[in-house]
């Protein structure tokens, strides 16, 4: 793995344990820390998943929510229950 693909991989690490954190010590509905290690989750994903992408043309088996927004991110939008249920019969990772 090049070191471009590596240091990707560390930030996407680095994004979860922060994003666990920050749920973990939640200090009510609307915490800012969440949000922001929401969105920092999410682009240290699409940065890790570019990576790939450049060096190797290889992608990831997890999809971000389609309507993903680097430049607006919301952890706490509503979500369609329904249209959630259908994307995940759509996805599926096993073969068959």
């Amino acid at each position: 793995m090049s070191a471009d693909a590596r240091e990707a991989l560390r930030r996407l690490t680095a994004a979860f344990e922060e994003h666990l954190g920050a749920v973990a010590s939640r200090r009510g509905e609307d915490d800012a820390a969440v949000d922001d290690a929401y969105e920092s989750l999410a682009e240290a994903f699409v940065r890790y998943e570019e990576a790939l992408d450049l060096e190797y043309a290889e992608t990831l088996p997890v999809l971000l929510d389609e309507d993903f927004d680097e430049e607006a991110i919301d952890g706490h939008a509503e979500e369609d229950d329904e249209q959630l249920d259908d994307d995940l019969d759509d996805f599926d990772l096993r073969q068959e």
